[in-house]
C-alpha cells in the first residue's frame, strides 16, 4: 500500500468554486450551495483504498453529526479506467452501504482535485465561513495496522472550534493514504 502525504497549501487560500454530479442523487451540486455561510468541508476520497476503508465509518459519522452545522462534502477523482471500484455506480453503493449524509461527487475530468491541490485518498480541507482554508490535515493519528482507534480527533477538533469562532490549531499533521489515481496528462508535478 502506498502512502503519500497530502500537499501543502496555504491556510487562508480561498475554496476553489466547482459543480460536479452527487452520484446518489443524480443533481449537479455547486460549492456555493453547500451551507452557504457556515465553514465547509471538502474530502477527497474514493472506493479502494485501504486507507478510506479505514475510516469511512467515522466520515459517516461525521456527517450525521455536523450536517447541520456545516457544509460538507465528499469527492472521489480517481480514474475509473484504471480503477473501476471507483465508478460513479460504485461510488453511490459505497454511499449508501456506509451510510453518507453528505453529497459523494464525481470529479470525472480531475479539474477540482488540481484546484484543490488534492495528493491523496483521504485529503481534508476544512475552510470557515468566508470560505478561506482554515484546516487541512489528518482526520486522526490512526492508519490501517498502526492500532490506533480511529477517532476522528484532529479533523473534529478543527471543525469545533471554527463552529465555536475560533481557529483550528495552526500545527496540522498532513494526511495519509493513497495517492489520486491521476488520469494521463494531469498528474501535477
Amino acid at each position: 500500500m502506498a502512502r503519500t502525504e497530502s500537499r501543502a497549501v496555504p491556510l487562508g487560500s480561498p475554496a476553489p468554486a466547482f459543480s460536479l454530479l452527487d452520484v446518489t442523487s443524480g443533481a449537479q451540486v455547486a460549492s456555493a450551495d453547500l451551507g452557504a455561510g457556515q465553514p465547509l468541508l471538502v474530502m477527497f476520497i474514493c472506493n479502494h483504498c485501504p486507507f478510506v476503508k479505514h475510516i469511512r465509518a467515522q466520515l459517516a459519522a461525521i456527517g450525521r453529526d455536523y450536517q447541520e452545522k456545516l457544509g460538507i462534502v465528499a469527492i472521489s477523482s480517481n480514474d475509473v479506467a484504471t480503477h473501476p471500484a471507483d465508478h460513479p455506480d460504485r461510488m453511490r453503493e459505497e454511499a449508501a452501504a456506509q451510510g453518507y449524509s453528505f453529497p459523494y461527487l464525481y470529479d470525472e475530468t480531475q479539474e477540482v482535485a488540481i484546484a484543490y491541490g488534492a495528493a491523496c485518498t483521504p485529503d481534508f480541507f476544512l475552510f470557515d465561513r468566508d470560505r478561506a482554508l482554515a484546516y487541512h490535515g489528518q482526520l486522526d493519528g490512526s492508519r490501517p495496522g498502526n492500532d490506533v482507534p480511529v477517532t476522528g480527533a484532529d479533523l473534529r477538533a478543527a471543525i469545533d472550534a471554527l463552529l465555536a469562532g475560533g481557529a483550528p490549531a495552526s500545527a496540522q499533521t498532513p494526511s495519509v493514504g493513497c495517492n489520486i489515481k491521476w488520469k494521463a496528462g494531469n498528474r501535477p508535478s
